[in-house]
């Protein structure tokens, strides 16, 4: 299939390319069932499913334990797949919304976990998108030929910042870090286009109120709830609809590519009327969708790399993918690449 490139600056043809060479997921043994959840907040499995499309979600349970208690098992497991060593990494980003610490970012402890000792690394913050905001930057500098070998982390544990009370959230996000190394090629697999965008009208509709340096931790903020998410639900599933099939309608469109073209969507895990609507805009097959969110519910920057985890041994080298996602913010993006494995 020929395709035609509107970027050649950005994305010349037959030149170096990023592309995903391993992938490697973590998720806690502990279920959270729709059963638990009924005796804990005034809910039902009926309501859970027809919203959500969640049956369970997985919980990081124990003392201390944080986002890199997961991240640093899936990236030790990505090490050893792809028979990396630790200080052969160039560089590690972690996208994440629930950091172990204010500083120093998530990513630095997890580099000091599996011994990565001669990388640069940082956290990025795009709440779900983030896992695709970390591939686009993580391609520019495989782009720019600084690095070759990069590992993109999406790790949260949303269960610390989410009131259990609170119907509206406590159903739907769970916990869980997948991980990928990106390497330069020119076999023409690779991340071969993005789009990218965000507006700050969306912030009000999803946020978490308090733990900035806007309004900073006291009695007050805690005994108020405002260091859970909060969301409105209502605008929040209105714009992810459209905008999270926009970008890949868009991605795809100005690289001449047709639903027939696309071999799997594999779309943040945030709904699954969300992802239906999405997969119906581009023409896409339910039997060419990702879907695992009935199984680990939203792990916001978890969930692509983890679906990538689940489906890996269905995907063949050369495989045309579009991931998108929508996050707070509001941000939102959709990427193609053609599987590199």
């Amino acid at each position: 299939m020929e395709t035609r490139n509107l970027f050649p600056y950005l994305y010349p043809m037959n030149k170096v390319t990023a592309a995903i060479t391993g992938v490697h997921a973590w998720l806690p043994e502990y279920r959270l069932t729709n059963a638990e959840l009924e005796r804990m907040v005034d809910t039902n499995e009926e309501w859970i499913l027809s919203r959500t499309g969640i049956s369970e979600r997985r919980i990081l349970r124990g003392e201390g334990l944080g986002t890199s208690d997961m991240a640093d098992k899936a990236v030790l497991g990505l090490l050893e797949k792809t028979g990396t060593k630790p200080e052969e990494v160039d560089l590690l980003i972690c996208a994440t919304v629930t950091p172990d610490l204010q500083f120093p970012a998530t990513a630095n402890i997890i580099c000091d976990k599996v011994g990565i000792k001669n990388a640069f690394s940082y956290d990025l913050n795009a709440a779900c998108s983030g896992f695709l905001y970390a591939l686009t930057a993580a391609d520019a500098y495989i782009r720019a030929g600084l690095y070759k070998k990069v590992i993109v982390v999406g790790a949260d544990k949303m269960s610390s910042i989410i009131d259990y009370e609170d119907r509206q959230t406590c159903v739907i996000f769970g916990d869980g870090a997948g991980a990928v190394l990106l390497e330069p090629t020119t076999s023409g697999n690779g991340i071969l286009d993005q789009v990218m965008q965000s507006d700050g009208v969306g912030r009000v509709h999803l946020h978490q109120k308090a733990g900035g340096s806007a309004k900073p931790a006291s009695l007050e903020t805690v005994m108020a709830k405002e260091h859970f998410v909060y969301q409105e639900g209502a605008a929040v599933f209105k714009w992810a609809v459209v905008k999270m099939a926009e970008a890949a309608e868009k991605v795809m469109q100005r690289n001449n590519l047709t639903a027939d073209d696309i071999d799997w969507l594999v779309p943040h895990q945030a709904n699954k009327r969300i992802i239906d609507s999405c997969a119906e805009r581009v023409g896409l097959p339910s039997e060419k969708v990702m879907l695992n969110i009935q199984r680990y519910g939203n792990t916001t920057n978890g969930t692509i790399p983890i679906c990538l985890w689940e489906w890996e041994n269905q995907l063949k080298a050369g495989d045309n993918l579009i991931l998108a996602a929508f996050g707070g913010g509001f941000t939102w993006g959709a990427l193609w690449l053609k599987w590199g494995k």
